[in-house]
């Protein structure tokens, strides 16, 4: 089998190369915009394909003998290049497949365009951040093009990982720094509920879909360990740092709405969406899914993974 990938340069790509090279014989061919991002060591069945998504059609002959494209490359900032590679470039990447040679395509979206019962948001195209709008762009177009039948989109929640060998999410970036704040995090509590993976997590699921795509499984599947609250997250990680929790001031809508006013907060339309949200819950995947090994199934996992 022969797997193109996109966005290996990446905390996630890293882990995705990880697992594939670990439980697969597959050779991979990795898109990527400076090889020098790649912090692992060169395999014999790694193939650098240096370049940018949007001129993919300069890979058409290679394109042309892919089994299996992974499409997991996306831009976060900059309107004019979000939109030529989140949605351009990736549109083109998948029309540039070979129907007759294809046989799985597995496309990155976000859990954030999705509502509770893994429909589209209305919002997410209305009201949200350039990034978001053009996920939802993307899915839109691929989900009614000749690749649907063949497409699975994997939605990832809150991602963590990140290492030595590997890039930091931007979530693990700042954790570290948000748990030098405990001490004060523990006197609040929120009404609010999230879902998280870890990127070698994630690397496991894709890697196992690969391999054997169960027939049955739904084309859209949000990435997530079980969810939990903001108030079980405070107290995990108080229990983490030896850190008691004596009384706690509830933080309100109406509190923390003074508290934007009092303290000038910029807060675009979609952010006060997603504050108003409050509860982000989905019926998710992960390892166990399956019946494989997760082994960043707990907030105490992550944080054993940043602080010495």
């Amino acid at each position: 089998m022969r797997v193109f990938l996109t966005g290996a340069s990446g905390c996630v790509g890293h882990y995705l190369v990880e697992s594939l090279l670990n439980s697969t014989d597959y050779d991979l061919f990795l898109l990527v915009r400076n090889p020098q991002k790649l912090l692992f060591s060169p395999h014999p069945r790694v193939n650098i394909v240096k370049g940018r998504i949007q001129d993919i059609k300069l890979h058409q002959e290679l394109l042309n003998t892919i089994d299996i494209v992974i499409s997991a490359a996306a831009s976060w900032g900059g309107r004019d290049e979000v939109y030529a590679t989140n949605v351009e470039g990736t549109i083109a990447l998948f029309e540039s497949l070979n129907p007759h040679q294809i046989k799985q395509a597995i496309y990155f979206s976000t859990a954030s365009i999705l509502d509770q019962n893994l429909q589209l948001l209305p919002q997410a195209e209305t009201i949200g951040t350039d990034y978001i709008k053009s996920k939802y762009q993307a899915l839109k177009k691929l989900e009614n093009s000749w690749i649907a039948d063949r497409l699975t989109v994997v939605f990832p929640t809150l991602v963590f990982g990140g290492g030595t060998n590997k890039p930091y999410s931007h979530l693990s970036g700042g954790l570290k720094e948000v748990t030098n704040y405990i001490k004060w995090i523990r006197w609040f509590k929120i009404d609010g509920t999230f879902h998280f993976i870890h990127g070698q997590d994630i690397g496991t699921v894709i890697a196992h879909l690969v391999k054997e795509l169960p027939k049955d499984l739904p084309r859209r599947l949000v990435l997530g360990n079980p969810a939990i609250t903001v108030n079980e997250a405070v107290r995990e990680a108080c229990t983490f740092f030896n850190s008691r929790i004596f009384w706690q001031f509830s933080l309100t809508p109406l509190v923390i709405d003074i508290l934007i006013r009092l303290f000038q907060v910029k807060m675009e339309e979609w952010d006060r969406f997603c504050l108003a949200q409050r509860h982000f819950t989905y019926d998710v995947i992960n390892p166990e899914t399956f019946g494989l090994k997760s082994y960043y199934s707990r907030l105490t996992n992550l944080l054993q993974e940043i602080i010495p």
